[in-house]
C-alpha cells in the first residue's frame, strides 16, 4: 500500500493528471461514471437498509435481479423513469430544489 507521506495533496492536480483538466470530455466521462456508481452504492444502501434483496426489490420495480445488480455497481444508469421507480419502491423520495436554495 502506498501513502502520500502525510503530505498535503492537490486532488484537483491528481484529478487533472489521471482524467484531464475540469470540463473536457476525459473529464466530464469520469465524473458521469462515478455519479453512476455513487447513485449505485446509495440504491445499493438503501435496498440493504430496507432488508431487501435484489432479486425483490427487482420484482417491486418490474424488472429482473441482474439489472438491479449492474445498476448497484455503476454499470448501468437507469432512465429516470426507472430510477424513480427504484426509488419509490425504496421508500426513498427525490427533492428537486434550486441549487441556490
Amino acid at each position: 500500500m502506498q501513502t502520500n507521506n502525510h503530505k498535503i495533496v492537490d486532488y484537483d492536480a491528481v484529478l487533472d493528471a489521471k482524467f484531464g483538466a475540469n470540463g473536457t470530455p476525459s473529464r466530464i466521462e469520469a465524473e458521469e461514471k462515478a455519479y453512476v456508481f455513487y447513485t449505485g452504492q446509495i440504491i445499493e444502501d438503501a435496498r440493504k437498509k430496507a432488508k431487501m434483496t435484489q432479486s425483490e426489490l427487482a420484482e417491486l420495480v418490474g424488472t429482473n435481479k441482474s439489472y438491479i445488480s449492474r445498476v448497484e455497481t455503476g454499470r448501468t444508469e437507469p432512465k429516470v423513469s426507472t430510477f424513480f421507480r427504484i426509488i419509490s419502491a425504496l421508500g426513498l423520495s427525490v427533492d428537486l430544489k434550486p441549487s441556490n436554495a
